[in-house]
């Protein structure tokens, strides 16, 4: 699979804490190699609009699509309590 990241989710990561970009870095590996991984969660989030979640850690998340061959990362956000 291949990786595409929004101009959105560029911004996210770089205002994210820089231990979340840490988590986010070893938790996009395993998306690559396994979308079913247990420790990401992923799951659809928006079925209209094809959108999935996965976790980076207890309070982060990420979104994205995918079409094809290709994982498009949408944003990176603190998950709401």
């Amino acid at each position: 699979m291949r990786l595409h990241y929004t101009e959105r989710f560029g911004r996210s990561y770089a205002e994210a804490p820089a231990h979340i970009q840490r988590a986010f870095d070893r938790r996009i590996e395993l998306l690559v190699g396994n979308l079913r991984h247990p420790s990401l969660r992923a799951k659809t989030y928006d079925e209209k609009r094809d959108i999935w979640q996965a976790r980076v850690n207890d309070d982060w998340r990420f979104f994205f699509r995918i079409v094809g061959d290709a994982y498009y990362l949408l944003d990176l956000t603190p998950h709401p309590k």
